[in-house]
Protein backbone atom coordinates (compact mmCIF):
# COMPACT_ATOMS: atom_id res chain seq x y z
CA UNK A 1 0.00 0.00 0.00
CA UNK A 2 1.30 3.56 -0.98
CA UNK A 3 1.55 6.45 1.33
CA UNK A 4 1.56 10.44 1.22
CA UNK A 5 4.12 11.96 3.54
CA UNK A 6 2.98 15.57 4.69
CA UNK A 7 5.77 17.69 6.89
CA UNK A 8 4.38 20.36 8.77
CA UNK A 9 7.08 22.60 9.70
CA UNK A 10 5.35 25.08 11.97
CA UNK A 11 6.18 27.93 14.17
CA UNK A 12 6.64 25.89 17.56
CA UNK A 13 7.41 22.30 15.95
CA UNK A 14 7.79 19.89 13.66
CA UNK A 15 5.50 17.57 12.53
CA UNK A 16 5.63 14.65 10.13
CA UNK A 17 2.13 12.77 9.18
CA UNK A 18 1.27 9.76 6.70
CA UNK A 19 -1.58 9.94 5.66
CA UNK A 20 -3.33 7.32 3.30
CA UNK A 21 -5.71 6.90 0.12
CA UNK A 22 -8.80 7.99 2.55
CA UNK A 23 -6.97 10.99 4.09
CA UNK A 24 -6.73 9.57 7.18
CA UNK A 25 -3.76 9.61 9.55
CA UNK A 26 -1.53 6.74 9.96
CA UNK A 27 0.89 7.78 12.05
CA UNK A 28 2.06 11.04 12.65
CA UNK A 29 5.03 12.47 15.07
CA UNK A 30 5.96 15.89 16.22
CA UNK A 31 8.40 17.95 18.24
CA UNK A 32 8.66 20.80 19.77
CA UNK A 33 12.07 23.23 19.47
CA UNK A 34 12.98 26.40 21.45
CA UNK A 35 11.94 29.56 20.42
CA UNK A 36 14.46 32.25 20.89
CA UNK A 37 14.27 35.84 22.37
CA UNK A 38 17.73 37.73 21.76
CA UNK A 39 16.03 41.14 22.42
CA UNK A 40 13.12 42.68 23.05
CA UNK A 41 11.05 42.25 19.54
CA UNK A 42 13.41 39.69 18.22
CA UNK A 43 12.11 36.38 17.52
CA UNK A 44 14.42 34.01 16.09
CA UNK A 45 14.79 29.81 15.32
CA UNK A 46 17.87 27.74 14.75
CA UNK A 47 17.60 26.28 11.39
CA UNK A 48 19.32 23.08 12.44
CA UNK A 49 17.29 22.53 14.89
CA UNK A 50 14.21 23.35 12.43
CA UNK A 51 15.91 20.08 10.49
CA UNK A 52 16.56 17.94 12.96
CA UNK A 53 13.66 17.92 14.48
CA UNK A 54 12.02 17.82 11.01
CA UNK A 55 13.62 14.48 10.09
CA UNK A 56 13.28 12.99 14.10
CA UNK A 57 9.38 13.49 13.52
CA UNK A 58 9.48 11.88 9.80
CA UNK A 59 11.31 8.84 11.15
CA UNK A 60 8.90 8.77 14.26
CA UNK A 61 6.14 8.92 11.69
CA UNK A 62 7.65 6.14 9.65
CA UNK A 63 8.22 3.83 12.38
CA UNK A 64 4.82 4.42 14.06
CA UNK A 65 3.32 3.55 10.71
CA UNK A 66 5.34 0.24 10.50
CA UNK A 67 6.44 1.18 7.01
CA UNK A 68 9.70 2.72 5.44
CA UNK A 69 10.58 4.95 2.27
CA UNK A 70 9.40 2.31 -0.29
CA UNK A 71 5.92 2.86 0.59
CA UNK A 72 5.83 7.02 0.27
CA UNK A 73 4.36 7.93 -2.95
CA UNK A 74 4.80 11.73 -2.55
CA UNK A 75 6.32 14.35 0.04
CA UNK A 76 3.82 16.99 0.68
CA UNK A 77 5.46 20.52 2.49
CA UNK A 78 3.89 23.39 4.52
CA UNK A 79 5.41 25.70 6.68
CA UNK A 80 5.41 28.06 8.56
CA UNK A 81 4.98 31.27 6.26
CA UNK A 82 8.00 34.67 5.92
CA UNK A 83 10.51 33.27 8.63
CA UNK A 84 13.86 33.23 6.88
CA UNK A 85 16.96 31.38 6.50
CA UNK A 86 20.38 32.44 5.13
CA UNK A 87 22.90 29.44 4.57
CA UNK A 88 26.12 28.30 2.74
CA UNK A 89 25.48 26.58 -0.12
CA UNK A 90 28.75 25.02 -0.10
CA UNK A 91 28.90 23.64 3.84
CA UNK A 92 25.17 23.80 4.17
CA UNK A 93 25.55 25.23 7.58
CA UNK A 94 22.83 28.51 8.46
CA UNK A 95 24.56 31.72 8.77
CA UNK A 96 22.97 32.56 12.05
CA UNK A 97 19.13 32.08 13.11
CA UNK A 98 16.43 32.17 11.35
CA UNK A 99 14.38 35.44 11.68
CA UNK A 100 10.79 34.51 12.39
CA UNK A 101 7.74 35.71 10.78
CA UNK A 102 6.94 37.55 14.22
CA UNK A 103 9.82 39.24 14.55
CA UNK A 104 9.76 43.12 14.81
CA UNK A 105 13.37 44.30 14.67
CA UNK A 106 12.90 45.75 10.80
CA UNK A 107 10.48 47.97 11.80
CA UNK A 108 12.80 51.07 11.18
CA UNK A 109 13.17 49.75 7.55
CA UNK A 110 9.86 49.54 7.13
CA UNK A 111 9.34 53.29 8.60
CA UNK A 112 11.73 54.58 6.49
CA UNK A 113 9.69 52.80 3.05
CA UNK A 114 6.48 53.95 4.16
CA UNK A 115 7.72 57.27 5.03
CA UNK A 116 9.65 57.71 1.21
CA UNK A 117 5.95 57.19 0.00
CA UNK A 118 6.84 53.29 -1.53
CA UNK A 119 3.86 51.49 0.26
CA UNK A 120 1.27 52.29 -2.26
CA UNK A 121 3.58 51.30 -5.46
CA UNK A 122 4.71 47.90 -3.17
CA UNK A 123 0.91 46.93 -2.48
CA UNK A 124 0.20 47.03 -6.00
CA UNK A 125 2.99 44.76 -6.85
CA UNK A 126 2.96 42.47 -4.03
CA UNK A 127 -0.72 42.60 -2.46
CA UNK A 128 1.46 42.93 1.10
CA UNK A 129 1.52 46.13 3.01
CA UNK A 130 4.86 47.30 4.38
CA UNK A 131 5.45 45.35 7.76
CA UNK A 132 7.98 43.62 9.72
CA UNK A 133 6.18 40.79 9.07
CA UNK A 134 7.25 39.84 5.63
CA UNK A 135 10.54 38.32 4.28
CA UNK A 136 11.98 41.62 2.32
CA UNK A 137 13.41 43.70 5.03
CA UNK A 138 15.37 40.20 7.04
CA UNK A 139 16.62 39.53 4.14
CA UNK A 140 17.89 43.22 3.68
CA UNK A 141 18.75 42.82 7.72
CA UNK A 142 20.71 39.82 7.37
CA UNK A 143 22.92 41.25 4.55
CA UNK A 144 23.55 44.86 6.36
CA UNK A 145 24.22 43.21 9.72
CA UNK A 146 25.84 39.97 9.33
CA UNK A 147 29.14 40.26 7.93
CA UNK A 148 29.58 36.33 6.26
CA UNK A 149 26.54 37.01 4.85
CA UNK A 150 27.92 39.95 2.64
CA UNK A 151 31.11 37.30 2.08
CA UNK A 152 29.34 34.31 0.99
CA UNK A 153 27.59 36.91 -1.13
CA UNK A 154 31.04 37.43 -3.12
CA UNK A 155 32.10 34.44 -3.09
CA UNK A 156 28.70 33.24 -4.83
CA UNK A 157 27.61 30.68 -1.66
CA UNK A 158 25.00 32.61 -0.13
CA UNK A 159 21.16 31.15 -0.50
CA UNK A 160 18.29 32.55 1.28
CA UNK A 161 14.81 31.07 1.65
CA UNK A 162 11.96 30.65 3.65
CA UNK A 163 11.69 27.27 5.34
CA UNK A 164 10.11 25.29 2.57
CA UNK A 165 13.55 25.94 0.77
CA UNK A 166 15.70 25.00 3.71
CA UNK A 167 13.08 21.70 4.03
CA UNK A 168 13.87 21.12 0.36
CA UNK A 169 17.58 21.74 0.32
CA UNK A 170 18.08 19.12 2.97
CA UNK A 171 16.05 16.66 1.51
CA UNK A 172 17.58 17.17 -1.63
CA UNK A 173 21.32 17.21 -0.50
CA UNK A 174 21.35 20.51 -1.24
CA UNK A 175 20.70 19.75 -5.21
CA UNK A 176 17.46 22.35 -5.46
CA UNK A 177 16.75 24.98 -4.25
CA UNK A 178 13.08 26.29 -4.88
CA UNK A 179 9.80 27.98 -3.13
CA UNK A 180 6.50 27.20 -4.36
CA UNK A 181 4.42 30.35 -5.31
CA UNK A 182 2.40 30.77 -2.23
CA UNK A 183 5.27 30.99 0.07
CA UNK A 184 7.27 33.75 -2.22
CA UNK A 185 4.17 35.76 -2.44
CA UNK A 186 4.96 36.47 1.23
CA UNK A 187 8.50 37.41 0.71
CA UNK A 188 7.13 40.94 -0.70
CA UNK A 189 10.07 40.28 -3.58
CA UNK A 190 7.16 39.16 -6.23
CA UNK A 191 4.89 40.33 -8.60
CA UNK A 192 1.89 39.14 -7.82
CA UNK A 193 0.48 38.93 -11.29
CA UNK A 194 3.13 37.75 -13.03
CA UNK A 195 4.87 35.24 -10.08
CA UNK A 196 8.27 35.76 -10.57
CA UNK A 197 10.73 37.55 -8.44
CA UNK A 198 10.01 41.75 -8.88
CA UNK A 199 13.45 43.44 -10.75
CA UNK A 200 12.40 46.78 -9.09
CA UNK A 201 11.66 45.13 -5.76
CA UNK A 202 14.58 43.07 -5.61
CA UNK A 203 16.22 46.57 -6.76
CA UNK A 204 14.76 48.26 -3.30
CA UNK A 205 15.42 45.91 -0.92
CA UNK A 206 18.71 45.40 -2.47
CA UNK A 207 18.44 41.46 -2.54
CA UNK A 208 20.24 39.77 -5.75
CA UNK A 209 18.27 37.61 -7.51
CA UNK A 210 20.87 34.77 -7.42
CA UNK A 211 20.98 34.10 -3.71
CA UNK A 212 16.58 33.83 -4.13
CA UNK A 213 14.91 30.16 -5.11
CA UNK A 214 13.32 29.40 -8.35
CA UNK A 215 9.88 29.56 -7.82
CA UNK A 216 7.49 26.41 -8.79
CA UNK A 217 3.88 25.65 -9.06
CA UNK A 218 1.98 24.51 -5.42
CA UNK A 219 1.64 21.41 -7.13
CA UNK A 220 3.64 19.00 -9.50
CA UNK A 221 6.84 17.37 -9.79
CA UNK A 222 8.52 20.66 -7.81
CA UNK A 223 11.77 18.72 -6.52
CA UNK A 224 12.86 15.19 -5.71
CA UNK A 225 14.90 13.76 -2.31
CA UNK A 226 18.24 12.61 -3.01
CA UNK A 227 18.51 8.71 -2.75
CA UNK A 228 21.14 9.06 0.06
CA UNK A 229 18.67 10.45 2.52
CA UNK A 230 15.36 8.68 1.84
CA UNK A 231 16.26 4.59 2.25
CA UNK A 232 18.15 4.77 -1.66
CA UNK A 233 15.04 5.73 -2.95
CA UNK A 234 13.79 9.25 -5.10
CA UNK A 235 11.13 10.21 -4.10
CA UNK A 236 8.88 13.35 -5.59
CA UNK A 237 8.35 16.45 -3.73
CA UNK A 238 5.13 17.20 -5.11
CA UNK A 239 3.12 19.57 -2.90
CA UNK A 240 4.48 22.84 -1.26
CA UNK A 241 2.73 25.57 0.54
CA UNK A 242 2.61 28.19 2.92
CA UNK A 243 1.01 26.74 6.02
CA UNK A 244 -2.23 29.24 5.54
CA UNK A 245 -2.58 28.21 1.77
CA UNK A 246 -2.12 24.29 2.97
CA UNK A 247 -5.09 25.23 5.20
CA UNK A 248 -6.98 26.92 2.94
CA UNK A 249 -6.86 23.52 0.58
CA UNK A 250 -7.45 21.00 2.74
CA UNK A 251 -10.40 22.66 4.09
CA UNK A 252 -11.23 22.47 0.24
CA UNK A 253 -12.44 26.10 -0.18
CA UNK A 254 -12.00 26.18 -4.18
CA UNK A 255 -14.78 28.57 -4.89
CA UNK A 256 -14.60 32.35 -4.42
CA UNK A 257 -16.15 33.63 -0.88
CA UNK A 258 -15.31 30.46 0.78
CA UNK A 259 -13.21 31.04 3.93
CA UNK A 260 -11.50 29.41 6.51
CA UNK A 261 -9.15 30.31 9.59
CA UNK A 262 -6.77 28.33 11.18
CA UNK A 263 -5.94 28.71 14.84
CA UNK A 264 -2.74 27.93 15.63
CA UNK A 265 0.94 30.23 16.86
CA UNK A 266 -1.13 32.69 15.39
CA UNK A 267 -4.75 33.29 13.38
CA UNK A 268 -4.74 33.54 10.13
CA UNK A 269 -7.96 34.21 8.12
CA UNK A 270 -8.18 33.30 4.30
CA UNK A 271 -11.06 34.30 1.87
CA UNK A 272 -10.62 32.16 -1.71
CA UNK A 273 -11.15 34.88 -4.37
CA UNK A 274 -10.61 33.18 -7.42
CA UNK A 275 -8.23 33.78 -10.39
CA UNK A 276 -8.23 37.58 -10.21
CA UNK A 277 -6.92 39.55 -7.59
CA UNK A 278 -8.35 41.72 -5.36
CA UNK A 279 -7.05 45.29 -3.58
CA UNK A 280 -8.06 45.13 -0.33
CA UNK A 281 -9.45 48.72 0.92
CA UNK A 282 -9.24 47.96 4.44
CA UNK A 283 -5.73 46.72 4.68
CA UNK A 284 -5.48 43.45 4.55
CA UNK A 285 -3.62 41.30 2.27
CA UNK A 286 -3.81 39.83 -1.22
CA UNK A 287 -1.73 36.85 -1.97
CA UNK A 288 -1.51 33.63 -4.01
CA UNK A 289 -3.42 30.58 -2.83
CA UNK A 290 -2.04 28.11 -5.16
CA UNK A 291 -0.90 27.53 -8.79
CA UNK A 292 -1.69 24.16 -10.25
CA UNK A 293 -1.13 23.65 -13.88
CA UNK A 294 -0.11 27.21 -14.44
CA UNK A 295 -2.92 28.75 -13.48
CA UNK A 296 -3.04 30.61 -10.45
CA UNK A 297 -6.07 31.00 -8.08
CA UNK A 298 -5.68 33.91 -5.52
CA UNK A 299 -7.29 34.99 -1.76
CA UNK A 300 -8.09 37.54 0.82
CA UNK A 301 -5.82 37.56 4.07
CA UNK A 302 -5.47 38.74 7.09
CA UNK A 303 -3.37 37.88 9.84
CA UNK A 304 -3.71 37.94 13.64
CA UNK A 305 -0.01 37.88 15.02
CA UNK A 306 -1.24 36.27 18.65
CA UNK A 307 -3.58 33.30 18.64
CA UNK A 308 -2.67 29.93 20.44
CA UNK A 309 0.40 31.72 21.59
CA UNK A 310 -1.38 34.02 23.93
CA UNK A 311 -2.83 30.84 26.02
CA UNK A 312 1.24 29.93 25.79
CA UNK A 313 1.53 32.64 27.81
CA UNK A 314 -0.80 32.25 30.26
CA UNK A 315 0.62 29.00 30.73
CA UNK A 316 4.50 30.13 30.23
CA UNK A 317 4.56 34.16 31.42
CA UNK A 318 1.46 34.08 33.99
CA UNK A 319 1.51 30.39 35.12
CA UNK A 320 -2.40 30.29 35.79
CA UNK A 321 -2.73 27.22 33.61
CA UNK A 322 -0.22 24.03 33.52
CA UNK A 323 -1.08 22.92 29.89
CA UNK A 324 -2.21 25.02 26.96
CA UNK A 325 -5.90 22.72 27.01
CA UNK A 326 -6.39 23.59 30.88
CA UNK A 327 -7.47 26.99 29.42
CA UNK A 328 -11.03 25.41 28.65
CA UNK A 329 -12.25 24.55 31.84
CA UNK A 330 -10.46 27.41 33.67
CA UNK A 331 -12.67 29.80 31.48
CA UNK A 332 -15.56 28.44 31.33
CA UNK A 333 -15.72 28.66 35.25
CA UNK A 334 -17.24 32.75 34.38
CA UNK A 335 -20.12 32.96 31.99
CA UNK A 336 -18.55 36.27 30.74
CA UNK A 337 -15.24 38.15 31.06
CA UNK A 338 -16.40 40.24 33.76
CA UNK A 339 -15.56 43.11 30.72
CA UNK A 340 -11.69 42.84 31.57
CA UNK A 341 -10.52 42.73 28.07
CA UNK A 342 -7.10 41.65 26.82
CA UNK A 343 -5.28 42.89 23.98
CA UNK A 344 -2.86 40.39 23.06
CA UNK A 345 -0.59 42.37 20.82
CA UNK A 346 2.83 41.09 22.18
CA UNK A 347 4.51 41.42 19.13
CA UNK A 348 2.65 44.20 17.48
CA UNK A 349 -1.07 43.65 15.89
CA UNK A 350 -1.38 42.40 12.48
CA UNK A 351 -4.61 42.53 10.47
CA UNK A 352 -6.73 45.06 9.96
CA UNK A 353 -4.28 47.58 12.56
CA UNK A 354 -0.97 47.07 11.46
CA UNK A 355 0.52 48.63 14.18
CA UNK A 356 4.18 47.21 15.35
CA UNK A 357 4.78 49.27 17.74
CA UNK A 358 1.50 48.16 20.02
CA UNK A 359 1.69 46.01 23.44
CA UNK A 360 -0.09 43.61 25.17
CA UNK A 361 -2.39 44.99 27.68
CA UNK A 362 -5.14 43.84 29.97
CA UNK A 363 -8.26 46.76 30.98
CA UNK A 364 -10.83 46.85 33.55
CA UNK A 365 -9.56 44.89 35.84
CA UNK A 366 -10.91 45.01 39.36
CA UNK A 367 -10.48 43.71 42.81
CA UNK A 368 -13.28 40.57 41.65
CA UNK A 369 -11.27 39.85 38.37
CA UNK A 370 -9.71 36.39 38.94
CA UNK A 371 -7.54 34.16 36.91
CA UNK A 372 -10.49 32.56 34.83
CA UNK A 373 -11.79 36.40 33.88
CA UNK A 374 -8.43 36.69 32.67
CA UNK A 375 -8.24 33.51 30.69
CA UNK A 376 -11.76 33.65 28.87
CA UNK A 377 -10.65 37.59 28.16
CA UNK A 378 -8.00 35.75 26.59
CA UNK A 379 -9.96 33.49 24.22
CA UNK A 380 -12.28 36.81 23.47
CA UNK A 381 -9.42 38.09 22.45
CA UNK A 382 -8.77 35.52 20.40
CA UNK A 383 -12.32 35.48 18.55
CA UNK A 384 -12.48 39.53 18.52
CA UNK A 385 -9.39 39.57 16.35
CA UNK A 386 -10.72 37.30 14.11
CA UNK A 387 -14.06 39.12 14.08
CA UNK A 388 -11.93 42.30 12.98
CA UNK A 389 -10.27 40.26 9.84
CA UNK A 390 -13.76 38.82 9.29
CA UNK A 391 -15.22 42.49 9.05
CA UNK A 392 -13.15 43.58 6.73
CA UNK A 393 -13.57 40.70 4.15
CA UNK A 394 -17.13 41.45 4.21
CA UNK A 395 -16.58 44.57 3.12
CA UNK A 396 -13.79 44.26 0.23
CA UNK A 397 -15.63 41.81 -1.22
CA UNK A 398 -19.05 43.39 -0.14
CA UNK A 399 -20.69 40.45 1.04
CA UNK A 400 -21.37 38.97 4.10
CA UNK A 401 -19.80 35.72 5.46
CA UNK A 402 -22.12 32.99 5.42
CA UNK A 403 -20.06 30.18 7.49
CA UNK A 404 -16.51 29.92 8.67
CA UNK A 405 -14.45 26.81 8.60
CA UNK A 406 -11.96 26.40 11.60
CA UNK A 407 -9.11 24.62 12.01
CA UNK A 408 -6.10 24.34 13.66
CA UNK A 409 -4.96 23.13 17.17
CA UNK A 410 -6.77 25.87 19.56
CA UNK A 411 -10.06 24.86 17.17
CA UNK A 412 -10.31 21.53 19.64
CA UNK A 413 -11.14 24.60 22.46
CA UNK A 414 -15.20 24.17 22.15
CA UNK A 415 -15.62 27.35 24.62
CA UNK A 416 -13.26 29.43 21.93
CA UNK A 417 -15.40 27.91 18.83
CA UNK A 418 -18.69 28.74 20.39
CA UNK A 419 -17.19 32.69 21.14
CA UNK A 420 -16.43 32.81 17.94
CA UNK A 421 -19.60 31.83 16.53
CA UNK A 422 -21.59 34.10 19.13
CA UNK A 423 -19.07 36.98 18.00
CA UNK A 424 -19.10 36.81 14.32
CA UNK A 425 -22.78 36.06 14.48
CA UNK A 426 -22.53 32.61 11.84
CA UNK A 427 -21.78 28.98 12.06
CA UNK A 428 -18.42 27.82 12.16
CA UNK A 429 -17.76 24.73 11.43
CA UNK A 430 -14.56 22.06 11.96
CA UNK A 431 -13.68 19.46 10.32
CA UNK A 432 -12.99 15.78 11.65
CA UNK A 433 -8.84 16.23 10.76
CA UNK A 434 -8.19 19.53 13.13
CA UNK A 435 -4.51 20.33 11.32
CA UNK A 436 -6.26 20.42 7.63
CA UNK A 437 -2.62 22.51 6.90
CA UNK A 438 -0.72 19.06 6.83
CA UNK A 439 -3.73 17.35 4.93
CA UNK A 440 -3.89 20.45 1.73
CA UNK A 441 0.11 19.90 1.63
CA UNK A 442 -0.74 15.92 1.05
CA UNK A 443 -3.39 16.46 -1.18
CA UNK A 444 -1.08 18.94 -3.32
CA UNK A 445 1.30 16.45 -3.26
CA UNK A 446 -0.99 13.23 -4.01
CA UNK A 447 -2.83 15.18 -7.16
CA UNK A 448 0.19 15.70 -8.56
CA UNK A 449 1.01 12.13 -8.47
CA UNK A 450 -2.38 10.78 -9.24
CA UNK A 451 -2.93 9.40 -6.06
CA UNK A 452 -6.00 11.35 -5.64
CA UNK A 453 -7.46 11.81 -9.18
CA UNK A 454 -9.09 15.64 -8.66
CA UNK A 455 -10.74 17.74 -6.57
CA UNK A 456 -13.80 16.13 -6.20
CA UNK A 457 -12.76 12.85 -5.22
CA UNK A 458 -11.00 15.04 -2.17
CA UNK A 459 -14.63 16.51 -1.54
CA UNK A 460 -15.55 12.81 -0.38
CA UNK A 461 -12.77 12.31 2.21
CA UNK A 462 -13.35 15.74 3.68
CA UNK A 463 -16.32 15.84 6.30
CA UNK A 464 -17.03 18.61 9.47
CA UNK A 465 -17.73 16.42 12.65
CA UNK A 466 -18.71 19.50 14.90
CA UNK A 467 -20.60 22.90 14.21
CA UNK A 468 -21.06 25.97 16.67
CA UNK A 469 -24.65 28.24 15.68
CA UNK A 470 -24.64 31.94 17.25
CA UNK A 471 -26.36 32.27 20.67
CA UNK A 472 -25.53 35.97 21.13
CA UNK A 473 -27.85 38.93 20.62
CA UNK A 474 -26.87 41.54 18.48
CA UNK A 475 -26.86 43.88 21.00
CA UNK A 476 -24.66 42.12 23.29
CA UNK A 477 -22.20 41.35 20.08
CA UNK A 478 -22.26 45.46 19.54
CA UNK A 479 -21.48 46.30 23.07
CA UNK A 480 -18.73 43.80 23.83
CA UNK A 481 -16.85 44.97 20.10
CA UNK A 482 -17.14 48.55 21.11
CA UNK A 483 -15.09 47.23 24.08
CA UNK A 484 -12.65 45.12 22.37
CA UNK A 485 -12.30 48.39 20.35
CA UNK A 486 -11.67 50.76 23.09
CA UNK A 487 -9.14 48.33 24.41
CA UNK A 488 -7.01 47.88 21.31
CA UNK A 489 -7.07 52.14 20.73
CA UNK A 490 -5.18 52.55 23.89
CA UNK A 491 -3.01 49.45 23.07
CA UNK A 492 -1.63 50.72 20.02
CA UNK A 493 1.45 52.75 19.47
CA UNK A 494 2.72 51.93 23.15
CA UNK A 495 6.01 52.08 22.36
CA UNK A 496 7.63 54.45 19.89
Amino acid sequence: MKYVLSLDQGTTSSRAIVFDHDARVVASDQYEFPQLFPEPGWVEHDAEVIWRTQWKAIEGALAKAGIGWDSIEAIGITNQRETVVAWDAETNKPIGNAIVWQDRRTSAICDSLRESGKEKWIQERTGLLVDPYFSASKMRWILDNRTEAEDLLQSGSLRFGTIDSWLVWNLSAGYSHVTDVSNASRTQLMNLESCDWDAELLELFGVPEEILPTIVNSSGMLASTDAGVTGGREIPISGIAGDQQAALFGQLCFEPGMTKSTYGTGCFILMQIGETPIHSKNRLLTTVAWRMKGKVEYALEGSVFMGGASVQWLRDQLGIIEESKDVEALASQVSNSGDVVVVPAFTGLGAPHWDPYARGSIFGLTRGSSAAHIARATLEAIAFQVKDVVSAMESDVGGALKSLQADGGASANDLLMQIQANFCGVDVRCPKILETTALGAAFLAGLATGFWRSKEELADLVKSDRSFAPKMDKAQRERDWSLWHQAVERAKGWVR
